[in-house]
C-alpha cells in the first residue's frame, strides 16, 4: 500500500518516496578556491599513496606539498573542498540523501542499483568511466583506514556517517570495479511500528515481548535483506534498563534504543595479516565484561562456538542472527559453522539444544517483512531440529505447531492456548 512504512534496516521514510528525479551531476573541480582536476588529482594520488583515515590536516600536507599559491582563504577552501571530494561517495552521495535507501551496488560505471525495501530498483545515476568508479573505491577504502590495489582486490569498510563498502577490483571482478555499499539508519522502529508496517500481528507481538521479558535465548533467522537486525535491534531495546548489553558484531549495525550498551567490533589484519581480532576472541573478551546479555549481531563463523558456551554457562537471554532459508534449516547452517570451530555433531546437537531456546523467523514477501515462524529448539534423538511453535500458511493464517506447548511453557503462559493464536485467526498487519 503506498505510503506505508516498510520495516526493513531502519528505513525511515514511506516505501512509495521516490528518487530525485534526473542524474545527479558529479561536483564541480573548477572554480575560485584555486581547486581544479590537476590539484584534486594530484593531492588525491598523494593522499592514496598511504593507508589511513582521509583527515583535513593530511589532505593539508598534501595541498602543501603540490606548492600552488591560494592564499590561506584559498588554501582552506580547497581543503574543505578536497576533503569533501575524497570522503564523499561522489555521484552516488545524491542516492543517499533518501532515507529509504539501505543498500547501493555498482555493477558498472552505467549500471548503478539500489534497494528501498521493495526489491533492487535502477538508479538514475551514472560515472563518466571505470577510471572515476575505480577513483572512488579506492578511496573509499583508504578512508576506512585499508587499502585496495592488485595485493588487496576484495576488500571490506565501515565508513563514519553509517556506511558499510565492499569493493572489488579486476581481475577478481569479471567486468570491473564492483562496489556494495550498506547504509546504517540511526532509526530503530518500535513495537508497534512493525506491528503497523505488517511484519507480525497482536498475538506474535506479544510473544516475542514475552521472549525478551522471560530472558529466553534465541536466534533470529532470514535471507540477507529480510530485516532481522531490524527486528533484532527493536528486541533489545525492550531488555530493562538495568540490565548491560554487550553488542558483537563484525561491522557495527545494531542501534537498540537502551541506555547501557557496550559494543565490539571486529578487526581485520593489516597488510602482513596481523593485528586481526575475529568474533570468537570478542565473545570471549566480552564474558570478562559481565555482560547481562551477550549478543552476535551475525554467526557466520566459528565465533558460534564460543556463543554456544556462553549461553550454556549462565549468560541467559543473549542471542543474535543467523542467514538461514527457513527456521527448519538452522540447525544445519549451527551444525555447518560448528565444524569451523572444530565441533563435531554430537557437540553442536547438545550445546545448541541447551544454549537456544528459540528461532524467530523473518522473510521477505511481496508484502514486506514479515515474521513467518517461530520455533522451539529440540534435541529429539536423532539430531537437532527446530519444532514450529507459530507460523503462518501460504493464506496469512496463523497456526500453532507442535513445538506450542514447549514454546507456551517456557514463555510462563497459563492454559492450554496461553491466552495467544488460535488456528482461525489471522496474521495481523497491514500489506
Amino acid at each position: 500500500m503506498p505510503g506505508r512504512v516498510d520495516p526493513g534496516r531502519g528505513n525511515d521514510r514511506p516505501s512509495g518516496a521516490a528518487l530525485p528525479q534526473g542524474q545527479p551531476r558529479p561536483r564541480g573541480i573548477a572554480g575560485g578556491d584555486g581547486v581544479d582536476a590537476g590539484l584534486l588529482e594530484s593531492v588525491r594520488e598523494s593522499v592514496m599513496a598511504e593507508a589511513g583515515l582521509v583527515t583535513p590536516s593530511r589532505v593539508a600536507a598534501a595541498v602543501q606539498a603540490t606548492g600552488k599559491l591560494l592564499g590561506t582563504a584559498g588554501s582552506l577552501a580547497a581543503v574543505e573542498r578536497i576533503s569533501a571530494e575524497l570522503n564523499g561517495l561522489g555521484p552516488l552521495q545524491e542516492l543517499t540523501r533518501d532515507p529509504a535507501v539501505t543498500d547501493i551496488f555498482v555493477n558498472a560505471p552505467d549500471s548503478v542499483w539500489l534497494d528501498r525495501g521493495q526489491g533492487i530498483e535502477r538508479a538514475a545515476v551514472a560515472f563518466g568511466g571505470e577510471p572515476q568508479l575505480r577513483a572512488l573505491a579506492c578511496r573509499l577504502i583508504a578512508a576506512g583506514g585499508r587499502r585496495l590495489d592488485d595485493g588487496s582486490p576484495c576488500v571490506d569498510v565501515r565508513l563514519a556517517g553509517g556506511y558499510r563498502v565492499h569493493a572489488v577490483l579486476p581481475p577478481v571482478s569479471t567486468a570491473g570495479t564492483l562496489l556494495s555499499i550498506r547504509i546504517r539508519r540511526e532509526r530503530v522502529f518500535t513495537m508497534a511500528e512493525l506491528e503497523e508496517g505488517g511484519m507480525f500481528g497482536m498475538e506474535v507481538r506479544h510473544v516475542l515481548e514475552r521472549l525478551v521479558q522471560q530472558r529466553l535465548s534465541f536466534l533470529v533467522s532470514g535471507a540477507t535483506g529480510s530485516g532481522k537486525t531490524t527486528l533484532l535491534s527493536t528486541l533489545l531495546g525492550l531488555c530493562a534498563g538495568r540490565e548491560r548489553l554487550v553488542l558483537i558484531e563484525d561491522a557495527s549495525e545494531l542501534n537498540p534504543v537502551h541506555p547501557h550498551i557496550v559494543s565490539l567490533e571486529s578487526r581485520h589484519g593489516n597488510l602482513e595479516g596481523g593485528g586481526a581480532v575475529d568474533l570468537g576472541e570478542l565473545v570471549r573478551q566480552a564474558l570478562r565484561m559481565r555482560p547481562d546479555r551477550l549478543v552476535v549481531g551475525e554467526c557466520r563463523g566459528a565465533e558460534v562456538r564460543e556463543l554456544l558456551t556462553a549461553l550454556n554457562t549462565g549468560h541467559s537471554g543473549g542471542g543474535g542472527t543467523i542467514h538461514a532459508n527457513t527456521a527448519a534449516a538452522v540447525p544445519a547452517r549451527l551444525a555447518a559453522l560448528g565444524a569451523l570451530a572444530g565441533m563435531n555433531q554430537d557437540g553442536i546437537r547438545l550445546q545448541a539444544a541447551s544454549a537456544l531456546d528459540a528461532v524467530i523467523h523473518v522473510e521477505r514477501t511481496p508484502h514486506g517483512r514479515r515474521v513467518t515462524c517461530i520455533g522451539v529448539m529440540a534435541d529429539l534423538g536423532r539430531g537437532l531440529v527446530v519444532r514450529p511453535a507459530i507460523e503462518s500458511g501460504p493464506s496469512g493464517a496463523l497456526h500453532r505447531g507442535p513445538g506450542w506447548a514447549a514454546l507456551a511453557g517456557r514463555l510462563g503462559l497459563e492454559g492450554p492456548d496461553g491466552g495467544l493464536v488460535r488456528p482461525d485467526d489471522r496474521e495481523g498487519g497491514r500489506s
